[in-house]
């Protein structure tokens, strides 16, 4: 998948305090969980079985809504401060690991579950990663 992430941790003039490898492969993750989820949350509303899939609409909702906002974030350098990225990571991780589990018990029925459930559990270990380096 090519992105306009990495290049544009590239242009940036000023220094970034984080590995800008790491930064951009993060936000990649966050940006296609968020797309993942919003995805997963319109295919539930168009099961038959949409009475079952309420919580997973609602995860996913919330899901697409921390990471893209977390995705953002990281991408705006100007004025830095760790302690918001951090706690946005921790967000971000939290609801990827809380959504890739609820998506995970439908995903034997529902396709476009399992694959959420992937997307969200690889942005949960990306803003892990992440959190690691930030002092």
């Amino acid at each position: 998948m090519t992105t306009t992430t990495m290049p544009m941790m590239e242009t940036y003039p000023a220094e970034i305090n984080l590995d800008r490898g790491k930064l951009a492969a993060t936000i990649d993750a966050l940006i296609a969980c968020a797309e993942a989820c919003t995805a997963c949350a319109d295919a539930c509303l168009s099961e038959n079985s949409v009475a079952e899939l309420t919580k997973c609409v609602r995860t996913n909702m919330d899901c697409a809504d921390i990471c893209g906002t977390t995705a953002r974030v990281l991408s705006r350098h100007t004025g830095y401060d760790a302690d918001i990225s951090r706690s946005l990571l921790e967000a971000c991780a939290t609801v990827c690991r809380s959504c890739g589990d609820e998506c995970g018990s439908h995903a034997e029925m529902h396709e476009h579950c399992r694959i959420c459930a992937e997307a969200c559990r690889a942005c949960e270990r990306a803003c892990r990663d992440l959190l690691a380096t930030i002092d």
